[in-house]
């Protein structure tokens, strides 16, 4: 992902949701991904999350943001 695709979705925020910047952008071939901050013991407990319809996700422990990449058809899940 580009810098100018991340920036398009943060100014497409509201301005009331905007807290920071997403501290890592990941993109990724499917659209539910698991996180769990990628520190080890100094991570957070690992959680499941959905991209949905706009194909993003942000994680609520560490505000990595999933994106899914161009190309990728949501429900093909990886096994």
């Amino acid at each position: 992902m580009t810098k100018a695709a991340v920036a398009a979705i943060i100014a497409s925020r509201e301005r009331s949701e905007i807290v920071t910047e997403p501290f890592e952008v990941i993109t990724v071939d499917t659209d539910r991904v698991a996180c769990d901050g990628g520190g080890g013991a100094l991570g957070h407990p690992k959680v499941y999350l959905n991209l949905g319809e706009e194909g993003r996700v942000e994680c609520p422990y560490c505000s990595r943001l999933y994106v899914l990449a161009e190309g990728a058809k949501p429900g093909a899940h990886a096994h």
